[in-house]
């Protein structure tokens, strides 16, 4: 009876206090509309039928937290340094195309987000029956350096981290 009434009881949890949370201060109408949130939104989630997507590597998960969280230091510094001029070469963006492995949902979702919050790159589109990333670069030295990079750095982690 409580699984039909709440099929995702965390979800209905967490909308029903984002709800109250994002109203000031609390009143009985807002505790009537968090709890019609709370438990008609879960049942469209029912309706979806999310796919359930198992974690296999912890250890993976930090390591790949760390990767980003240096990349992302590191991509700021250069991308501020070509903005401001104080890189003296010829700056060339352009797009290249990563093949990749990685073909769960997840996982690339997670790929999409690391790559284009790094700056100087954006995911621009996947091409799911090829696999192919399209991938824009705003200094662009050695395509083949960007691909070894996305599929070594990152790609190899998320094939550990999704099933």
């Amino acid at each position: 009876m409580i699984k039909a009434l709440l099929p995702h009881p965390l979800l209905a949890a967490g909308l029903f206090l984002t709800w109250l949370l994002l109203n000031g201060p609390v009143s009985a109408g807002d505790v009537v509309v968090a709890a019609l949130a709370a438990l008609t939104i879960p049942q469209v989630m029912r309706v979806l039928e999310p796919d359930r997507s198992g974690v296999r590597s912890p250890l993976a998960i930090l390591r790949l937290a760390g990767y980003v969280a240096v990349d992302v230091v590191k991509s700021n510094y250069a991308v501020a340094t070509l903005i401001m001029g104080r890189k003296r070469h010829v700056r060339r963006s352009g797009f290249i195309h990563v093949p990749l492995d990685l073909r769960n949902r997840y996982g690339l979702a997670v790929l999409a987000i690391v790559l284009t919050s790094t700056p100087g790159t954006l995911w621009v589109q996947y091409d799911r029956p090829s696999g192919r990333l399209l991938l824009h670069v705003l200094d662009l030295t050695e395509e083949d350096e960007w691909i070894e990079l996305i599929k070594g750095r990152y790609e190899s982690l998320l094939l550990e981290i999704f099933p």
